[in-house]
């Protein structure tokens, strides 16, 4: 392959230059230092492949791409959940172009991190236990214990191993000069990693010649890193330490993030309630069970934990948990108490206390701080409010100061001086800008940031050799670090031979994890039980919508309407099976008036997902329950699951009848498709067995209230027409053809839907699926409730003769098809309310966070 020019074409490098010169219009906090090309306005040799690869794709190569890796990240099912909206995960905005970051800067950075690790285990390490920063007047104690990080509980509780800060994150820029600066670290419980992973994947997916041209670095390998080091984290106790990663819920901001880092390590994603504390250990709850649990992830704030020793009001820790801490029993990472290091006080001190305790000098640079406990800073403080960042060592949001009024500005100012050691000014950031191809419109530029990462290791810290860029926002709001969007982060090296070499593989650890077969807690059980169920009910949706759509087309769209033709009447019996199935309301109207308000109708249980029991409420659910356990599932299943959202959501704002056809086939392919993954891709553990018991209760629901619904009337001489469209709608139709050609009869379809044990779409096989998956269950007798009203209703089926159903008394129903109708129906919600009490319901008087009524729509 030719080398690449030296300079990108003139067409780039012109709307490059544009862009950055409308950077200053709109006061972009990037300006300063340009990562793309240099003073010259040559592109700098680490972008030379970019450059001419993008000079190559053009603007509509660049638009392309961008759709490109928005379909990946929805196919990979990466979101971001807004606080404000808890309920809708939103979509993860992600750049198609990297952040490449040169061999040489990378050792630059590599090394102040790794060095800036070191400084922060050394604090946290004297924090909770000699206190020497603090008693040798070095650290003004105030800034240490009023700031909410700090946990006095946590005093005298260390991790095993050298280093008792183990997972690090920090925030970095580069300067005008070209150096680097760092903003904040995130000690606490650092987010972002599983996204940087998540990142990698898609925009390598997206840009396979560019990412086989740079070769960047992989940032595989730090995973593996931080999988060995939770591992050896373990107390010395643990011959086969089990790991878990502790999440506050599917409903946090970053439970992706949680649930794919969870993914990628192998470990458990947990919540509270699948946790607890007996006999002064740690145990998982699984099946009725409890395993050991020697090493907790942790990524819930640290005052959360433990209702019992810290925040009385948490409903996301384990109460107990830090007693288990005290006697050594598990290891927490980070360690509680670690937050207390991303206070903007203990940043303004770290040169000084990296000069004391490591005796060396800092790296990595900060902007000049200024805390309000000296007086010569204070004074600096106060006469430069306009142009700083404030924050409060007690915690709370970044004040940018030129944002404030004279007001709200004379207001903060008397604050300051009542309470001065509170306070912290910072000289605003400093933003290199990189090129961009996040906005349609081709090539642009942006301000960038980069969260770096660091795990513990035996000998020092291991580096991710990359991490999670971002575009900052315009104006103001970059300043606090706030971005719109992701960037990958690509490092170079030195030469491509040396690629692997460059990063060490981790050391293996001293200990052998024990194997987790599955999370099987009565909250993942319930999951994954309502995972099947809303799959079975949506497919189920799907294809009576589409069945009575077509009837309506057929029967009462105009031109030439044939409300008048005898099958006619079929309409209005598919309609009300719909109310019935979906648990709505059809109100006491006539059939006249039920198919006059029909395209309103099969409008509002196709779209409507605040409609209960519609197509759209289901997949809803389904997305939720899939989301909370997203650990257990397969890689494929969020392909399958967003592309129905997707169909869902484009469906259109016109309700008219021809426009759903392609949405309602889009949900029925995916339920499809979902149900192969399951088939086939699914371990058949205690979840996939739980999932499969709530697929065959919906299938039988939904079964039982279709005939009930449309055959236990004689229909006359629509009944040819209802029951091919029963037949449509529960799949069997062709079977039913060739069984019975040229007849129609209610017996023979009893003898399809209702008694064949060979057809996966009736009731018998149905049954015969729950016993086998009830006697799965761990526990099973053979004679437990649940087994019990199974052979009570295969039992009654077995005793009844098809044609006996097809019987019409003098009232014109078919009283024996009712009744076994309604019985059978009865029987399958009993089983699903005992499955629920048995095996699916918190212990005591535990609740989880969101209970049903908040966390999914009504089941």
């Amino acid at each position: 392959m030719a080398s690449p020019p030296a300079n990108a074409p003139d067409e780039l490098l012109s709307r490059y230059r544009i862009a950055r010169a409308q950077q200053a219009l709109f006061d972009v906090p990037g300006a300063g230092y340009d990562e793309f090309v240099d003073a010259a306005g040559r592109v700098r040799p680490a972008w030379r492949e970019l450059a001419e690869w993008v000079g190559r794709l053009g603007g509509r190569g660049l638009d392309a791409l961008r759709s490109m890796v928005r379909e990946l990240v929805d196919n990979d099912g990466i979101t971001y959940t807004r606080p404000d909206r808890p309920h809708e995960p939103g979509p993860w905005h992600l750049d198609p172009l990297p952040l490449v970051l040169s061999a040489a800067d990378w050792e630059t950075l590599e090394t102040g991190l790794l060095q800036r690790s070191r400084l922060l285990d050394a604090v946290l390490t004297d924090l909770y236990g000699p206190r020497e920063t603090l008693t040798s007047g070095l650290l003004p104690a105030q800034l240490v214990f009023a700031h909410p990080g700090y946990l006095r509980a946590a005093h005298g509780i260390t991790v095993p191993g050298r280093h008792q800060l183990f997972l690090h994150g920090c925030d970095v820029s580069r300067g005008a000069d070209g150096g680097f600066l760092v903003h904040a670290d995130w000690t606490q419980a650092p987010s972002g990693a599983g996204y940087a992973l998540a990142d990698r994947r898609v925009v390598a997916h997206a840009n396979p010649d560019l990412y086989q041209r740079i070769g960047p670095r992989p940032v595989s390998l730090w995973a593996q890193a931080l999988r060995l080091a939770l591992i050896d984290a373990a107390p010395v106790s643990a011959e086969e330490p089990v790991v878990v990663v502790l999440s506050p819920g599917s409903q946090s901001e970053t439970f992706f993030d949680q649930a794919h880092l969870a993914g990628v390590l192998g470990f458990p994603l947990v919540e509270s309630t699948d946790l607890v504390v007996q006999d002064g250990r740690l145990w998982m709850r699984s099946m009725g069970t409890l395993q050991p649990v020697d090493v907790v992830l942790r990524r819930v704030d640290a005052d959360y934990a433990d209702p019992l020793d810290l925040r009385q009001d948490s409903r996301l820790g384990v109460a107990g948990l830090v007693e288990v801490l005290r006697r050594g029993a598990v290891t927490v990472v980070n360690t509680l108490g670690s937050g207390v290091l991303e206070s903007p006080g203990l940043q303004r001190f770290l040169p000084e206390l990296c000069e004391r305790m490591l005796g060396e000098s800092p790296l990595l640079a900060s902007p000049p701080m200024y805390w309000g406990g000296i007086d010569t800073e204070r004074s600096h403080l106060l006469a430069r409010l306009s142009s700083l960042l404030i924050r409060s060592v007690t915690g709370g949001e970044t004040i940018v100061g030129a944002e404030l009024s004279a007001s709200r500005r004379a207001e903060l100012a008397a604050r300051i001086e009542a309470e001065p050691w509170r306070w912290v000014g910072q000289e605003l950031p400093q933003f290199s800008c990189a090129p961009t191809a996040f906005a349609p419109g081709g090539l642009s530029s942006a301000p960038v940031v980069m969260r770096l990462f660091t795990v513990a290791q035996r000998d020092g810290y291991a580096p991710m050799v990359g991490g999670l860029g971002g575009l900052l926002a315009p104006g103001a709001a970059g300043y606090p670090l706030k971005t719109l969007a992701a960037k990958d982060v690509w490092v170079r090296t030195a030469a491509r031979a040396t690629a692997e070499a460059a990063t060490a593989a981790p050391r293996l650890p001293a200990v052998t994890p024990s194997a987790t077969r599955e999370v099987s807690s009565p909250r993942v059980l319930s999951e994954q039980f309502w995972i099947g169920r809303y799959a079975e009910r949506a497919e189920g949706a799907a294809r009576l919508l589409t069945v009575t759509r077509e009837r309506y087309d057929e029967y009462h769209r105009e031109p030439g309407d044939r409300a008048d033709l005898p099958g006619s009447a079929v309409v209005p019996v598919l309609l009300r099976a719909l109310t019935r199935i979906t648990g709505t309301d059809g109100g006491d109207v006539d059939d006249t008036a039920l198919v006059a308000a029909a395209p309103d109708m099969l409008w509002s249980l196709t779209t409507d997902r605040r409609r209960p029991g519609s197509l759209a409420q289901s997949v809803e659910g389904l997305g939720l329950a899939l989301r909370a356990v997203r650990d257990q599932m397969s890689n494929d299943t969020w392909m399958v699951i967003t592309g129905v959202e997707r169909a869902l959501q484009h469906a259109g704002d016109a309700p008219t009848v021809a426009a759903l056809a392609l949405p309602t086939h889009l949900v029925l392919a995916g339920m499809l498709a979902l149900a192969g993954v399951a088939d086939e891709s699914l371990v058949r553990d205690i979840g996939w067995t739980m999932m499969d018991i709530g697929r065959r209760i919906e299938r039988g629901l939904a079964l039982t209230t279709l005939l009930d619904s449309t055959l236990t009337a004689d229909r006359g001489p629509a009944e040819p027409a209802v029951i091919e469209a029963v037949l449509v709608a529960c799949e069997s139709s062709v079977t039913y053809r060739r069984r019975n050609p040229g007849t129609t009869s209610v017996a023979a379809v009893a003898e399809l839907l209702l008694f064949d044990a060979d057809n996966p779409r009736s009731l018998a096989f149905t049954l015969e699926r729950l016993r086998a998956d009830l006697r799965a269950l761990p526990g099973a007798t053979g004679s437990s409730r649940a087994e019990r009203l199974v052979d009570d209703l295969a039992t009654r089926l077995r005793r009844t003769a098809p044609a006996a159903l097809a019987e019409v008394g003098a009232d014109g129903r078919r009283p024996a098809l009712a009744d076994l109708m309604t019985t059978a129906n009865a029987a399958l919600r009993d089983l699903a309310a005992v499955i629920t009490t048995t095996h699916l319901t918190l212990p005591g008087e535990i609740q989880p966070l969101w209970g049903p009524e908040e966390r999914r729509v009504v089941r």
